[in-house]
């Protein structure tokens, strides 16, 4: 294992270029996927080597209820480890249990409690809530999931901002944001270093719910004046994992883009461009990691395997 099991704990670091370079310059659908799945596949790798850890520094410890052949000065010596190292990750690897179960289930919270206030409600794609309060976001579940907006929210806009509004909100349930947005907020808990790419992800889905709703109604600005009164009045969704159209963020940003020519659609971004060399070195930084935790959870598994007894 040796040095191989650390280099997942900070090769997140490499992705941190990437994260604000491709929501400025790649299209919000090839942004959102490259960096969730980089951030994605990072947490996982930094936590199975986390995990490593554990194990490697638990077998050392006097009086663990693992075999006693896990413990064995040849073990010790075919398999390095660092004492430190091995008992800070146990409560560490805990940390990262409670904090992502919790995330879990406040997430589910609160798509229940969202569902639960639409129980009296007509089945429909569409939930008007009779409040003043003004927000609209997605909420997913069911078969399509649906569109909660408040009465509040409807007033602020006009007749085309509130089909613009629809339109953004159907794209965050077609193209499933939620599980984006989950997934990052996941990873990020699990390893603070990728809290970059939970940012960028939050922004990138709302670009691509905007394009598509640009798309849809066919005008750039309505869309564009649309989330610009929408984040003047609301209060966004409840939930961080669930998408809406005045989510928090650079909404300057948003509306800028939406006024400005479409953005051109690239599978991956040209290699001699700034973020094109960054999207190399996240790819790098993440194959890198998933090379390292293999090997080391491959190593350990032989070696242990030939030290425990039958």
């Amino acid at each position: 294992m040796g040095v191989f099991v650390f280099l997942p704990l900070v090769l997140p670091l490499t992705a941190w270029p990437v994260a604000r370079l491709a929501e400025q310059h790649l299209h919000p659908r090839a942004a959102t996927w490259l960096l969730s799945a980089a951030a994605g596949v990072l947490a996982l790798c930094s936590t199975l080597c986390l995990a490593l850890l554990m194990v490697v520094g638990t077998a050392q410890l006097p009086g663990n209820p693992l075999p006693d052949g896990w413990s064995d000065p040849e073990v010790r010596a075919a398999v390095p480890y660092d004492e430190i190292a091995g008992r800070v990750a146990i409560p560490v690897l805990l940390v990262v249990v409670v904090v992502c179960s919790r995330a879990l289930r406040h997430h589910r919270q609160v798509r229940r409690r969202a569902w639960d206030a639409l129980a009296g409600l007509a089945r429909s794609p569409v939930a008007v809530l009779p409040d003043e309060e003004p927000y609209a976001y997605a909420l997913p579940g069911g078969r399509r999931g649906r569109v909660v907006v408040s009465t509040g929210m409807l007033a602020s806009l006009s007749g085309a901002e509130r089909r613009a509004l629809f339109a953004h909100e159907r794209a965050h349930l077609a193209r499933r944001h939620h599980r984006f947005l989950l997934l990052v907020e996941l990873a990020a808990r699990a390893n603070p270093f990728l809290r970059p790419l939970r940012t960028a992800v939050a922004y990138t889905v709302e670009r691509w719910a905007d394009e598509e709703a640009a798309g849809t109604i066919g005008s750039r600005r309505v869309t564009a004046l649309a989330i610009g009164k929408a984040a003047l009045v609301s209060r966004g969704a409840p939930a961080a994992t669930l998408a809406g159209l005045a989510a928090p963020g650079p909404v300057p940003r948003r509306v800028a883009a939406l006024l400005g020519p479409a953005p051109v659609a690239h599978t991956w971004p040209p290699a001699f461009t700034a973020v094109g060399l960054a999207a190399w070195t996240a790819a790098a930084g993440t194959a890198m990691s998933a090379l390292a935790s293999a090997n080391s959870a491959v190593t350990l598994f032989f070696v242990l395997k030939a030290a425990t007894p039958l």
